[in-house]
């Protein structure tokens, strides 16, 4: 064990990053301070967290950032303009950090000739994970790691490949009255190198120590995997850091959970379980149109006119949910979806409704109120309307079976 103080070494580090930088919130900058101090001890780790720089345009600070983390971590490879061989062979047991600035044009829509540093990017965030290459100078096939700490700093969200896997700093430009020193490569960089160094040799000496460290987490899953060095080093340091680390851990997550809307898939789920309410089944056609009725909502774009019944269908079977004959309180039967095909795959992908990212553009209203019909006793079919109304619902069953009709009222079919 050292002897430094390494709490006092983080406040120090604090200190220099907040001095150049502004950053959104205190539980960010105590991310970042712990993610450099973390790529200093990178052989401990069982795996490699990214550290996601991003900014919606232009002079979000987003590049001062990046300076300071070269200044202060761990061997800095800056990848702008290396070849995708010298990247990979870059990469040793004991890994650089990786720092990628425009991040945004690797993996943008016009990214095609970046394939080789995305897939080094994706598979070096856990241990174990090598890949093959052939090299012609020896004749044979080698295996080259990919484990490697990286920071990328773009404009935009980047894949959730690289942003599950990360923390994320969502930076944004100055705003009046806020302010920040200089920043001066010849002048400030001295400095900051003296602070990373101490580092090294404060972490570089407890290295077994560290490996074997198992901190209680927050949180579960890949976000404890992603988090769990920084929460290390914070333990390792004492002080308020671990109270601090855990606090962002806490903080970052939960931002990244609200403004997740997860796959198109996901939100598909999430959208069908809020257009569902109560009701035990619903028509296809209903269910398209109420998808289509949000403006905010992606199912108007996909395709000319928007999601269709074979799309729809598509999607929810990778959840194993599949239309069939849904009989209605009048007796007549059509092609819907029962939400007890939902309920599994609601419950496994879906936040609890509370949580949900997003909710409906437009409230919430009665179903003959939105239609313009008169509320449904159940005693016939009603009038179809020129779009069909959701309570065009009933319980499901199947062709000559009895079943009980569930009575729904306030709405018309």
């Amino acid at each position: 064990m050292t002897t430094t103080n390494g709490a006092e070494l983080l406040d120090e580090l604090h200190a220099a990053l907040t001095r150049y930088v502004i950053l959104p919130t205190p539980e960010v900058a105590d991310a970042v301070v712990l993610w450099i101090a973390a790529t200093h001890a990178q052989p401990a780790w069982a795996h490699a967290p990214r550290l996601v720089i991003r900014g919606p345009e232009k002079r979000c600070g987003k590049s001062r950032l990046l300076d300071v983390v070269e200044a202060t971590c761990h061997e800095p490879f800056i990848t702008v303009n290396s070849s995708p061989a010298a990247i990979y062979r870059s990469v040793t047991d004991d890994p650089p950090t990786m720092l990628v600035d425009e991040a945004d044009t690797i993996f943008g829509p016009n990214a095609g000739n970046h394939e080789e540093v995305r897939g080094l990017l994706n598979a070096g965030h856990q241990r174990n994970r090598p890949t093959t290459r052939y090299d012609a100078n020896l004749n044979k096939v080698v295996t080259l790691p990919t484990f490697a700490m990286a920071a990328l700093a773009g404009i935009g969200a980047l894949p959730d490949t690289i942003e599950d896997r990360a923390v994320i700093v969502k930076m944004r430009r100055r705003g009046p009255g806020e302010s920040v020193a200089p920043y001066r490569i010849r002048r400030d960089r001295p400095g900051l190198r003296r602070i990373g160094q101490l580092l090294n040799t404060w972490l570089r000496a407890d290295l077994d120590t560290l490996e074997s460290t198992e901190p209680d987490m927050p949180v579960e899953d890949r976000a404890a995997d992603t988090w769990e060095p920084l929460v290390a080093v914070a333990e390792h340091a004492g002080g308020t850091w671990p109270n601090r680390a855990r606090a962002a851990v806490l903080a970052l997550t939960g931002e990244a959970a609200s403004s997740d809307q997860g796959s198109l898939r996901i939100r598909l789920l999430i959208d069908c379980r809020t257009i569902f309410g109560n009701h035990a089944a619903i028509p296809s056609g209903v269910l398209l149109d109420q998808l289509k009725a949000d403006p905010e909502a992606p199912w108007t774009t996909l395709g000319k006119t928007g999601i269709t019944a074979a799309k729809l269908a598509g999607m929810l079977r990778e959840f194993d949910i599949t239309s069939g004959n849904v009989r209605f309180p009048d007796g007549t039967q059509a092609k819907g979806y029962t939400r007890a095909d939902f309920e599994d795959a609601w419950a496994r992908y879906c936040p609890p409704p509370e949580q949900e990212p997003s909710q409906p553009s437009q409230p919430s209203q009665p179903w003959s109120e939105r239609d313009g019909t008169n509320p449904w006793d159940g005693t016939s079919r009603p009038t179809k309307t020129s779009r069909p109304a959701l309570t065009s619902i009933g319980t499901a069953g199947t062709a000559g079976t009895a079943t009980p009709l569930t009575r729904v009222t306030g709405g018309a079919a």
